[in-house]
């Protein structure tokens, strides 16, 4: 496993989340105190974008209900949330974003009630 480019550091300035697809799976990068963070694109409450929020001194903050996660972690600090988000190695180098995915994360990650089975929407609930 190598890191992998997804972005000029110029794309996520200081307190932006930005959204950003690598080998298929769709993360967010954050950056909070000079420093970037990658992770999963989707809230573990509802399945809201987390790109859609902000990077904040506490952690990433989802914009539809609130909750808060931990950059280093990815646990919930602030609820509604009571599961973890996936976090990925994250680093620059050279005016560049690299974030290191395993390889589970193509199966492991993504919307929940959005995943296609053989081309057909599963049936959530």
């Amino acid at each position: 496993m190598d890191y992998r480019r997804v972005a000029r550091s110029g794309q996520v300035p200081e307190g932006v989340v930005r959204r950003f697809f690598l080998d298929g799976v769709e993360i967010a990068v954050a950056r909070w105190a000079g420093r970037v963070h990658a992770m999963s694109n989707y809230c573990t409450h509802l399945d809201c974008l987390l790109s859609s929020g902000h990077a904040t001194e506490d952690g990433l903050l989802c914009s539809c209900h609130g909750s808060v996660f931990d950059y280093e972690s990815g646990e919930p600090v602030t609820p509604p949330a009571t599961r973890p988000i996936h976090v990925y190695p994250a680093r620059e180098e050279g005016g560049e974003i690299l974030v290191l995915l395993p390889p589970e994360a193509a199966t492991a990650d993504g919307p929940r009630r959005r995943r296609l089975d053989h081309g057909r929407r599963e049936a959530t609930g």
